[in-house]
């Protein structure tokens, strides 16, 4: 079972920045692949960031602007918003995946509570 707690959200103007960070209750480091989805009302979960070793992947709306990143010494993972815009108001989730010991596929899932993410025009 992987605890994590995100902190970070909050309310910003378009073009602005917000960093949101998770913070694990395992070595974020042991974590097989770690990420942040987000959720606007009406709409699907969808991925935003996820870092897995030292590859990372963002969805196309974000790439340029977010920046994911690992942090040892507080043991989160952080996601750094830039140039942020109305269409990036979304609950913002921290979800970790491990693999299966037999099977070596990602079996374990856990997910955040949330944070809320409003940007403002």
């Amino acid at each position: 079972q992987v605890q994590l707690v995100e902190s970070g959200g909050g309310l910003v103007q378009a073009g602005g920045s917000l960093t949101l960070s998770c913070e694990a209750s395992e070595s974020i480091f042991s974590i097989d692949v770690v990420g942040w989805y987000r959720q606007a009302p009406g709409k699907r979960r969808e991925l935003v960031a996820d870092i897995a070793g030292d590859m990372s992947n963002y969805a196309d709306s974000v790439k340029g602007r977010f920046t994911i990143s690992r942090d040892q010494s507080k043991n989160t993972v952080d996601l750094q918003m830039n140039s942020l815009k109305p269409e990036d108001t979304a609950v913002y989730y921290c979800n970790a995946k491990l693999r299966g010991s037999l099977t070596g596929n990602l079996e374990y899932e856990f997910w955040g509570q949330g944070t809320q993410v409003t940007v403002s025009s």
